[in-house]
């Protein structure tokens, strides 16, 4: 996450209501929650507990598409592992997390998940929220290793 700007976020929570708010990138993961600017202007700590998703949202008009059972329908594009979690309830998502793993929240993961164009950009999952998480590919990793030619090859020219 870029900038010193509060982000607009929509938290979608475990049997319960979504909450609209603002976050600072930097700071929103405290030791008992996330906190959050709402929308009325009330300082909120939501527990790690009740959170499924946090959403990093455009805007607080459009709808959500269901996260639930989200999963790439072919290798994904973006560099970094693909991931796929598995919630509490049973729910499934798919997300690429970033390859570096100094930049691996201690409360939870940031990834990105499938179909960008209707999805948010990033979602925060807290651990607590999770059954399990299992990395099903790198993708990318960037290493980019030069084939040596082949020594039993005849060159054309003499060198």
């Amino acid at each position: 996450m870029s900038g010193s700007t509060n982000k607009r976020v929509r938290v979608l929570r475990f049997d319960r209501e979504a909450i609209d708010g603002f976050v600072h990138p930097q700071t929103f993961q405290t030791l008992t929650g996330v906190e959050m600017l709402s929308r009325d202007g009330n300082i909120l700590t939501l527990p790690y507990q009740e959170i499924k998703v946090l959403c990093f949202v455009q805007d607080f008009e459009e709808s959500l598409p269901d996260l639930n059972n989200r999963t790439f329908s072919s290798r994904p594009k973006s560099s970094g592992l693909w991931v796929r979690m598995s919630f509490r309830d049973g729910a499934i998502l798919d997300g690429i997390l970033p390859n570096n793993l100094l930049s691996v929240e201690p409360h939870g993961f940031t990834v990105t998940p499938p179909d960008l164009a209707v999805t948010p950009q990033r979602v925060f999952v807290p651990r607590v929220a999770l059954r399990s998480i299992h990395v099903l590919a790198v993708v990318g990793s960037g290493l980019g290793r030069s084939k040596k030619p082949d020594e039993r090859q005849i060159s054309i020219f003499e060198s």
